[in-house]
């Protein structure tokens, strides 16, 4: 699949003069985004994967096949880094979230064994607030057996109050949940 990085930017001002339509990737700082999107680009080193949480700090923009744009947002929730540093990630997310003309969906990735935060709860209220079209996709499932992911996808559901077919298991690994992602994409850019 043809992909290539655009650029990278804090504030609009520095978001590209583009008007493909953007698919955009939220989720807490160890929750495997980077890895999903390359995952989903089929490759290894597009996006830059680090070794510890909350290496996005920028919005990262990634054109695919000339037609549509993936764009990746900081990392939410990591503790590790100061209040004033967190504060200007979420000015980031908001400023795109609300700015971008472009974007037409949110990808909101969770870890399937670990229940919604208060942030995870925050990000899909914000979503639904600005209508935004949302696939949540509950990563590293390659970690549970299929019952224990199951079991895990029935109480996400119920404790964001979503129903479970707004769910896609996913795992880097594997490439499990792949083909949906990118079908549920392609349904809402059509």
């Amino acid at each position: 699949m043809k992909a290539e990085f655009v650029t990278s930017a804090k504030e609009p001002k520095g978001y590209p003069p583009t008007e493909f339509p953007e698919i955009a990737f939220a989720g807490r700082s160890n929750v495997g985004k980077s890895s999903m999107i390359n995952t989903l680009l089929g490759t290894r080193k597009l996006v830059k994967v680090g070794k510890t949480p909350g290496k996005t700090r920028l919005v990262n923009f990634f054109l695919v096949q000339d037609s549509i744009m993936l764009v990746d947002l900081p990392g939410y929730g990591y503790a590790k880094v100061s209040k004033e540093e967190k504060k200007q990630w979420g000015e980031t997310i908001e400023n795109y979230l609300t700015e971008r003309t472009q974007l037409i969906a949110c990808v909101l990735i969770l870890d399937v064994r670990r229940d919604p935060n208060e942030d995870d709860l925050g990000m899909l209220f914000w979503f639904n607030h600005y209508g935004i079209r949302t696939i949540v996709a509950l990563t590293k499932c390659d970690k549970l057996s299929n019952n224990q992911n199951a079991s895990r996808v029935a109480a996400i559901s119920k404790q964001l109050n979503i129903s479970r077919d707004m769910f896609v298991l996913f795992s880097s690994l594997t490439g499990k949940g792949k083909d949906d992602i990118w079908k549920k994409i392609q349904e809402i850019v059509a």
